[in-house]
């Protein structure tokens, strides 16, 4: 048993130890792999410039994929390691609030049954009354993907209309796409290649962006299907990406001529 640290409350970087720690722990249960911290740093990275809040392209992200998420006839969350680490009770939460229950599954890269069923009792703990992918459940092909990832659930992902993938690889998200998916991703670098091929990215964490979701979802579901098909139909991903980076560049732009450490914590309003 390995004792936990204790962070202060008032620690300027409490959330983001407190994140990393729980990384940690499950690196050690088996769920999170150590190619998954280091996918975290990557992320934290840009976290760190985009001030650590949600930033309003984001918001514009959530909207349209909280409406596609609500017309969906058959919706899916694919979870990896460092998802279920960091908001298997959001992804529960979020699992339940839609008239097509979305489904939950197990995809991961490094792929054993012994980590598929670590993730599986993690979810299961937090709420989830069917976990779909775990071992021979995944027995489905997704094309032109070569890594493990390309196993999926006949039930869930393989019939999907819309996958909702945080933290996700790239070639994976291309080829739902070109399977005719929606795919909403939860990427903080706008510049990968998920965020680049997925249909709607909202560009943030993803302990602030399920919960966010999930808040969306409630506050769309009165609207009639017309609202809903006009919010999701006019979103413009790569615009929205384009507003992100474009934030992006200059928040760091006033940086550099300020060079004030405090300046970072700051989020620039559009």
């Amino acid at each position: 048993m390995t004792n936990e640290i204790e962070i202060p409350r008032k620690h300027p970087r409490a959330e983001s130890l407190k994140i990393r720690e729980d990384l940690i722990k499950h690196l050690k249960s088996g769920v999170v792999t150590s190619a998954g911290l280091i996918a975290h740093g990557r992320g934290e990275a840009f976290d760190y410039i985009l001030g650590e809040e949600t930033i309003q392209p984001a918001l514009k992200a959530v909207e349209a994929a909280a409406a596609t998420l609500v017309i969906a006839k058959h919706p899916v969350i694919s979870v990896n390691g460092n998802t279920a680490a960091l908001a298997s009770k959001d992804i529960v939460r979020l699992s339940k609030i839609t008239k097509a229950r979305i489904g939950i599954e197990v995809n991961i890269f490094h792929r054993s049954f012994e980590r598929e069923t670590a993730i599986r009792k993690l979810l299961e703990e937090a709420g989830a009354t069917e976990v779909l992918g775990v071992g021979g459940a995944a027995s489905a092909r997704i094309p032109e993907v070569g890594s493990e990832r390309r196993r999926v659930d006949p039930k869930g992902i393989l019939i999907a209309d819309v996958v909702l993938v945080p933290l996700e690889d790239g070639d994976r998200t291309e080829a739902l796409v070109r399977m005719g998916k929606k795919v909403i991703a939860i990427d903080l670098n706008p510049l990968s290649r998920t965020a680049q091929f997925a249909t709607i990215t909202i560009v943030d964490n993803i302990v602030r962006a399920i919960p966010t979701l999930t808040k969306m979802i409630h506050k769309l579901k009165t609207k009639n299907k017309n609202e809903l098909e006009h919010i999701a139909s006019t979103f413009d991903n790569k615009k929205v990406l384009g507003e992100a980076i474009d934030l992006i560049h200059r928040r760091l732009s006033k940086l550099a001529k300020k060079g004030v450490y405090p300046q970072i914590l700051e989020v620039e309003k559009p």
